[in-house]
C-alpha cells in the first residue's frame, strides 16, 4: 500500500479503489445518466451565494451519443423510466430480475404515489459480447466479479484495448510526477514500477484519469519553477470545489425472510425527486434505491447491520444476527452536492505516504442544503418502507463531513481559463498536450451515480484527442 496512517479523531476517511480498472471493479454498478438539468443548473436556478455554481460547457444533447455508446459497448441492463432524459437507443439488455427488496420497495413506492422503475445496472442480465450473464452470487459491491458479468472497465474495455496491440498495462506502478520542458509542454511521467524502481515514460501527450483526489494531488506534486502552483493551475482552481454526492441510509426489518445477500445490490429505483423543487425550501434533488448496502456479507452485517441499541456480544447478539440477517433491507438516498471552494484537496504539509510523498489533505463539509436534501429523501424512504409493511425502521444519522466515495469536481471543466482547469474537450487551458478526464472534471455533481457520466465523457474526450492528434495539434 502507498497509504499512510491518518491522524485520528476526525471524521472517517473517504474510500476509493486503486487498481487496474479503477473503482468500477468493485462498484455497485448503479448506472444512471445525468438529466438535461444537471448540465445547466446555474442557468435554471440562478447563482447561490458562496458557491461555485456554474453551467457545464457542454450539454446533455452533446453527451447523449456517448451515453449510448457506453451502454452498448460495456453492456448495461435496464428499462427507460418515466423521468429519464431523451435517449437515441434502448438499453442493450433487459432489466435484471427483481429481488425481494425491489418488490417491497416498488409496492411501498406505488402505495405512496411514486413511480418506481427497474434500476439501470452495468451488470449483464444476458450473455453479451462474449461475457456471461450474472449468476446472482451477491458479491457485487466491494468485490470484483469472478464471472466478468459486471461491466467494469477491467472486464469490458481493457481487454479490447490490449487486443489492439497498442495498449500496455503496467500494474502496481505509481506515477508521482508529470514533467514538462522549457516550452511548458508535458514530456514524460515519472513513476515507481512494481519493484519500487524509479522509471520514466516519455509521451507526446498525457491523459490523467486518477480520480477526484489523486488527479489534483499529482498535479500539485508536479510543481516546478515554470509551474510553481502545480500543473494546469494558473486559475488556482486545482483541488477546489470537491463534491461527493450527499447520501442518507434508512434501514428496515420485515417479518418474512428477504435473503438480501443474494443477487445484485439494486433492482428498483425512484426518481420522482430527481429535479430541484423550490417548494422544498432548499436546493437539490436525488434518487432512492433499495439495496442491502454494506451489510450483505455476514461480517459486515455483524459490524453495521443491527438496529441501534442491539447487543454487540454474547448469546443475544448471535440470536439477533440470525434473525435480522435474512430479514433486513436498506434504502439509499443519493443527492446533489453543492460546489464550494472551501471543500478541497491539497497536499498535507507534514503527513507523508509510505513512499515519502505528500499525503492528501481533504477538507470537506456539506452545504446545509445537501444535508436538508438527504434528510428529505430519508423521510420519503421511511414513508415507502412503512407502506411496504416493515416491522422495524431506523435511520442512520445524516451528518456533515462524511464525504461520499464519489470524488468529483476538483479540476472542473469550463470555457474560462480563469475559473476552470480544462476546456470542453478536457484539455488543460495551460498545457496543450495534457488532458484530464475523470470525475475531477465535473462542474456539478449530478444526483448520486456519476460513473456512467465519467465513462461517457471519456469516450467523448477520446474522439477529440484523436482529432487533435490527426490535425497535428498535440
Amino acid at each position: 500500500s502507498d497509504t499512510a496512517t491518518a491522524p485520528q479523531g476526525g471524521p472517517p476517511p473517504a474510500l476509493y479503489a486503486r487498481g487496474v480498472g479503477g473503482s468500477s471493479v468493485h462498484f455497485t454498478a448503479n448506472y444512471w445518466r445525468f438529466h438535461q438539468s444537471d448540465f445547466k443548473e446555474r442557468s435554471l436556478l440562478g447563482p447561490m451565494e458562496g458557491t461555485g455554481f456554474a453551467d457545464w460547457p457542454i450539454s446533455y444533447a452533446e453527451l447523449e451519443p456517448y451515453y449510448t455508446k457506453v451502454e452498448w459497448e460495456c453492456g448495461v441492463s435496464g428499462q427507460p423510466g418515466p423521468f429519464e432524459a431523451p435517449r437515441s437507443k434502448p438499453y442493450p439488455l433487459p432489466p435484471l430480475p427483481v429481488k425481494s427488496s425491489g418488490v417491497l420497495f416498488e409496492q411501498g413506492a406505488r402505495a405512496v404515489g411514486l413511480h418506481p422503475q427497474p434500476a439501470p445496472m452495468a451488470i449483464l442480465s444476458k450473455p453479451y459480447k462474449g461475457r456471461p450473464a450474472c449468476v446472482h452470487c451477491g458479491f457485487c459491491m466491494g468485490f470484483g466479479c469472478e464471472m466478468n458479468a459486471k461491466s467494469s472497465t477491467l472486464a469490458s474495455m481493457i481487454p479490447l484495448a490490449e487486443a489492439t496491440g497498442r495498449c500496455e498495462i503496467r500494474p502496481l506502478s505509481t506515477v508521482y510526477k508529470i514533467r514538462t520542458n522549457d516550452a511548458g509542454r508535458v514530456t514524460e511521467v515519472a513513476y515507481l514500477d512494481a519493484s519500487g524502481r524509479e522509471q520514466a515514460q516519455k509521451a507526446k501527450a498525457v491523459i490523467l484519469s486518477a480520480n477526484g483526489a489523486e488527479t489534483p494531488r499529482l498535479l500539485l506534486m508536479s510543481a516546478s519553477g515554470r509551474f510553481p502552483d502545480g500543473l494546469a493551475n494558473s486559475s488556482g482552481v486545482v483541488g477546489k470545489y470537491l463534491m461527493g454526492n450527499g447520501h442518507s441510509i434508512t434501514q428496515a426489518a420485515f417479518e418474512q425472510p428477504l435473503n438480501e445477500f443474494k443477487s445484485v445490490q439494486v433492482t428498483r429505483i425512484v426518481h420522482d425527486f430527481y429535479e430541484h423543487d423550490a417548494a422544498r425550501g432548499f436546493y437539490g434533488g436525488g434518487g432512492l434505491d433499495a439495496r442491502p448496502f454494506l451489510d450483505s456479507t455476514p461480517i459486515m452485517f455483524a459490524l453495521a447491520g443491527l438496529p441501534p441499541g442491539a447487543p454487540r456480544w454474547g448469546a443475544d447478539f448471535k440470536k439477533m444476527l440470525r434473525h435480522y440477517f435474512t430479514r433486513k433491507m436498506s434504502v439509499l438516498g443519493s443527492t446533489t452536492s453543492v460546489p464550494l471552494a472551501r471543500n478541497n484537496i491539497t497536499l498535507d504539509p507534514t503527513l507523508k505516504d509510505a513512499k515519502g510523498r505528500p499525503a492528501i489533505r481533504m477538507t470537506y463539509m456539506d452545504h446545509e442544503d445537501d444535508l436538508a436534501m438527504a434528510t428529505f429523501l430519508q423521510d420519503r424512504a421511511v414513508e415507502i418502507l412503512k407502506a411496504a409493511g416493515a416491522a422495524e425502521i431506523w435511520r442512520d444519522p445524516v451528518e456533515g463531513g462524511t464525504v461520499h466515495a464519489h470524488l468529483l469536481g476538483t479540476c472542473r471543466m469550463g470555457d474560462d481559463p480563469e475559473t476552470s482547469v480544462v476546456d470542453r474537450y478536457h484539455r488543460s487551458h495551460d498545457i496543450a498536450n495534457l488532458f484530464i478526464c475523470d470525475g475531477s472534471s465535473f462542474v456539478s455533481s449530478g444526483r448520486g451515480q456519476p460513473t456512467m457520466t465519467i465513462q461517457a465523457l471519456a469516450f467523448r474526450a477520446a474522439d477529440h484527442i484523436t482529432r487533435f492528434a490527426r490535425a497535428g495539434e498535440i
